[in-house]
């Protein structure tokens, strides 16, 4: 499900290295030369040349590289490299300080698409670099908010088993507690907010199935449809739902709305590329097309460009 293309005779990490040192001489680093090491490297790859150019030089990588780029060619480049679970920390702190309804996406989306073990490793990450706990700052940015509080604390703190085998009854019993409290409007978010926290991600798709069959709608549309009470909530819920049920999906919206209007959002373009093209891009590739009718490669050629449309399209791959 990764786009990624690594050679089939890899370099050494120390070739790599002095590939990158030369780009670096001269005036203005040669960007096609790092794109064509880092852009083909995967995760592990990476962390070594991190650690042999340090050896080698003596001097951070990440260090050069911002020095060296600019703009979002060099944001891209420095998440692309970044230790995952510090790019996720990192992120997650940033969205924080800002707190809008899509800046709350990059939490549900560590929280939802990440692995238990990720997570309680992007959580350890926080804390060594901000002095402070994830649930802290969730704590003190949404303390006026209670359920969207309580809602993002349970999912960043959420341990999920992670295998496939699911109660039957369990799911049905749930859907229909789910259902009864949607449409009565008996506290529906502390039922949601629950069992979106707790159970496996197995478990949550087959409910969401079973939700459809029984009651003839998504429990999303469900809840757009009878609760409207607080729109942030809402929309923070369905958004979670979309990615428990199917990351591909939510994260071909995420490129999908980054693109649209006046201007890009490069940011979000960005994440959701960097963090899934080693992932399930060939996924979101196929959603996109099968969703907007459109190649996300072309999309990407007509609203990006130089140095930053080269390195992305690197990474999602051919059209």
């Amino acid at each position: 499900m990764s786009t990624l293309s690594i050679p089939a005779i890899l370099p050494s990490p120390e070739e790599d290295c002095q590939r990158l040192r030369k780009a670096f001489q001269g005036f203005g680093a040669n960007g096609k030369t790092i794109i064509e090491v880092l852009g083909h490297r995967d995760a592990r790859n990476r962390a070594e040349i991190t650690r042999c150019y340090f050896k080698l030089y003596n001097e951070s990588l990440i260090e050069r590289l911002q020095s060296e780029l600019s703009g979002d060619f060099q944001r891209a480049v420095i998440l692309w490299i970044e230790h995952p679970s510090i790019r996720d920390a990192k992120l997650a702190h940033k969205a924080l300080q800002r707190k809008g309804d899509r800046d709350i996406w990059v939490v549900l989306e560590i929280a939802c698409s990440s692995s238990s073990e990720h997570l309680i490793e992007v959580r350890q990450t926080y804390c060594s670099l901000f002095n402070s706990s994830l649930e802290e700052d969730i704590e003190f940015q949404f303390a006026r908010q209670g359920q969207l509080k309580q809602f993002l604390l349970s999912l960043v703190g959420s341990y999920r088993y992670e295998g496939d085998e699911v109660d039957e009854q369990l799911v049905k019993s749930e859907a229909n507690s789910l259902f009864c409290g949607i449409r009565e409007q008996q506290q529906p978010y502390n039922e949601v907010i629950r069992v979106l926290s707790l159970r496996s991600k197995a478990h949550l798709r087959a409910t969401f199935q079973y939700y459809k069959q029984e009651y003839g709608i998504s429990i999303g549309e469900d809840i757009e449809c009878n609760i409207s009470d607080d729109n942030k909530l809402t929309s923070t819920i369905r958004a979670t739902i979309r990615c428990l049920q199917s990351p591909e999906k939510h994260f071909a919206e995420v490129v999908r709305s980054s693109i649209l209007g006046l201007g890009t959002d490069e940011e979000s373009l960005t994440r959701a590329i960097v963090t899934r093209a080693e992932i399930d891009m060939k996924l979101i590739k196929e959603e996109y097309k099968n969703r907007y009718n459109k190649a996300l490669h072309d999309d990407v050629v007509g609203d990006t460009s130089g140095y930053y449309r080269d390195f992305q399209l690197t990474l999602i791959g051919g059209n």
